[in-house]
């Protein structure tokens, strides 16, 4: 019994200078900023957002996510030069459901990504902040995926949100009430049951 009690404590010390050596190494070592998983960050030094619609990874992904997947995760997430995010849509308020309501929130309110609603972003900074992307914070950069037509729509839907003047979509939309109607082809199947 007693020599069972000294192995237990010489494999408990070693595991503690385990973690003691680790925390020290991880101390002294330069810090890298990791904006995406652990895996993938160090290797493309991009944030979730670049590769998934929700920055916290999973879910669907953007199509340079996907080419990512598809070319076995190499080192660089591959740049799409004048692909548009959404064809043929002008709309701000549907461009801003496709492109920015997975981080920013259907109304500004924010949820991976910072608030928009009522916060005076002015014109110039939002469509700025679209084109270059916010590096630190996980946004990718959308220069060159939206027409001009279609950037100044989503601009001007972000500083009406922005400035209070759009009215953001409703909690939910009421519904009448279903009713169900049966009706049998055959007097032996009754409605309703398994």
């Amino acid at each position: 019994m007693k020599e069972k009690f000294i192995l237990i404590m010489q494999y408990g010390l070693i595991a503690l200078a385990a973690v003691v050596v680790f925390g020290a190494v991880s101390l002294l070592s330069p810090s890298t900023s990791v904006h995406a998983l652990p895996e993938f960050a160090a290797r493309t030094g991009e944030g979730c957002g670049t590769c998934h619609v929700s920055p916290g990874g999973g879910g669907p992904r953007t199509l340079r996510g996907m080419l990512w997947a598809a070319r076995g995760k190499p080192d660089a997430v591959p740049q799409l030069p004048n692909v548009l995010l959404a064809p043929g849509v002008e709309d701000g308020a549907e461009l801003y459901d496709i492109a920015c309501a997975a981080c920013h929130g259907a109304k500004g309110e924010g949820l991976f990504g910072a608030q928009l609603a009522s916060t005076s972003l002015k014109p110039s900074k939002i469509k700025s902040t679209i084109n270059r992307g916010r590096e630190r914070s996980g946004m990718p950069p959308f220069d060159g995926q939206f027409s001009d037509t279609q950037l100044d729509a989503l601009v001007n839907y972000v500083a009406g949100l922005a400035s209070g003047a759009v009215q953001s979509p409703p909690d939910s939309y009421p519904l009448e009430s279903g009713v169900l109607k049966c009706t049998t082809n055959s007097t032996l199947v009754t409605c309703g049951g398994n």
